[in-house]
Formats: structure tokens, sequence, C-alpha cells
């Protein structure tokens, strides 16, 4: 939990939250009680595992570094995720037949970004469960888990320790406790999408963009079924193009028939004595 800084909070003060903080520092930034935020995880867990279906359990994250470890807390457990933009009245609005749903249990990331589905929950009596910062608001959410929800690696362990709780609550048999999770803390936490680059990091560009050098710099002169030695010899023999003249503005000269041009003999004799003609 040091590592990932789950124990920083922020420089504002939230009244209810301040049963979970542990003391402020010169700098103005509130430090989290670390061992409140492992009871509260713990108390969580066994919520959710107290929940017979786990697809009534709504994970919802609006925070776009938070969505993955959603997405994965609902691949391992079972639950539903929301992840990105919540549609206003999914758990009110029925005529909603495509979004609308009834959790029994709700899971937030920050009750002041997921501000919408909180409140819906509290119109439906769901229980909600929010990661809640030192500046996050208590209103409508009836177990907050203190910790750092502003840095991407503290979101993704809290999930990860939060999922790998439930698992062992749920199944004690396939994942005891005397064995530790294969599963890495790492695909938890968010990932910058990678931005396509041309050009590697010390300015050229890399092999596979590369263009072929030409064959005339790398290749020896053709060969064997080619008939020649060399590209002259070749053409040269071929007979099919004119010999170079050494006057470039003289007429080249063509094996093909000149063609005949139209013949004024004709126009001049007139039209009345061809025809007698033939």
């Amino acid at each position: 939990m040091l590592a990932c800084n789950v124990h920083i909070g922020t420089k504002f003060n939230e009244p209810a939250m301040a049963r979970y903080l542990w003391k402020k520092r010169q700098d103005g930034v509130f430090i989290i009680n670390l061992q409140k935020t492992w009871e509260k995880l713990v108390l969580a867990a066994r919520i959710i595992a107290a929940i017979e279906n786990p697809q009534d359990v709504c994970v919802v994250s609006a925070r776009p570094y938070a969505q993955r470890a959603a997405l994965k807390f609902a691949s391992f457990t079972g639950a539903t995720a929301l992840a990105g933009r919540f549609t206003p009245g999914t758990f009110t609005n029925q005529i909603q037949e495509r979004n609308f749903m009834e959790p029994r249990l709700l899971i937030v990331t920050d009750p002041r970004a997921d501000y919408q589905p909180v409140k819906e929950a509290s119109y439906v009596n769901i229980p909600t469960i929010a990661f809640c910062d030192s500046d996050s608001p208590l209103r409508y959410v009836d177990v907050a888990i203190p910790c750092n929800t502003k840095f991407p690696h503290s979101v993704g362990l809290m999930f990860w320790l939060l999922c790998r709780e439930v698992l062992y609550l749920k199944d004690p048999v396939k994942h005891p406790r005397s064995k530790p999770w294969d599963v890495m803390v790492d695909l938890f936490f968010y990932r910058e999408p990678e931005v396509a680059n041309d050009k590697g990091a010390d300015g050229e560009e890399p092999t596979h963009l590369r263009a072929a050098p030409h064959a005339a710099e790398t290749d020896a002169q053709p060969t064997g079924e080619w008939g020649g030695s060399s590209w002259d010899s070749e053409w040269g023999a071929s007979g099919t193009t004119a010999a170079p003249t050494s006057d470039w503005g003289a007429p080249a000269e063509s094996s093909a028939p000149a063609a005949t041009g139209f013949d004024n003999s004709v126009l001049k004799a007139g039209w009345d004595n061809v025809g007698t003609e033939y």
C-alpha cells in the first residue's frame, strides 16, 4: 500500500472523513490511516461475498484510470461492470429496457465523480460501497473505504485486494489463504494508450519501415537465362530499337512503313473525272 501511495490524501479535508485520517503533513497533505483502510476493505469483502448471485453486484467507474480495474474485478468475481459514462435513469427509469437494472449492491470508485449512480441508488435503497479520498463526500455512502483515489496504481491495488478477499471468502477451497493468489496486481493497473510513432527514440525510422535498397545497387548484372553478360549487349542484340544517332535533332529511322498521306490530285481533277476513270 505504501508503494502505491494508498495513504496519500489531498490538501482538502471532508469533515465526515476526519475519522479515517491520521495526520497532516507540513505541505498540507492529509495522511490516511491504513489500518482503518484494511478494516473497511475486509468489511466490504464480507458484504460482497454475502450476495448469492454475483451479477447483482454493480461496479461503476467514470474515471478513465479506474475503468480497467473495475472491469478486471467484474471478470474475476462475476459482477456487472459499468465502465465509462453512467446513463442517468439506469436504476430508476424502467422505460429503459436496454439499460435498466436492479442491482443489490453498488460499488463506486469515487463518490464525487460517480455522484449520479450514488444518488440513484439512494432512491431505490441500494447499499453503496465507495473508495473515498480525504475530500470525498460520504452522503448516501454506506461503507467508505479510505484510500487515494487520484492515483492509478492506488485504485488498481485496492480493487486487486478487494477481489482477492472476495475470492478467499466465497471459495476457500479453490482460493485458500495459505496459497498466494496467482494473479499479478499489474493486471489491474491503468495503462496509457500507446501513441503510434513512425520514428524511434533516436530519430531513425524502424527497420520494418525502411525501404529496401535498389536492385541495381545490390544485385549483380543479370546472367544466365537473360543470355548476355551486360544490359548493353542484351539490348543491342534484340534489334527491336533503333540505333542511337549522334544528332539528337535528326528523326529516328523506323522499320515500320510510312503512312501515306491524302492525295490532293483527286481534288484538283474533280469528282467527275474520277468517276469516269473507274
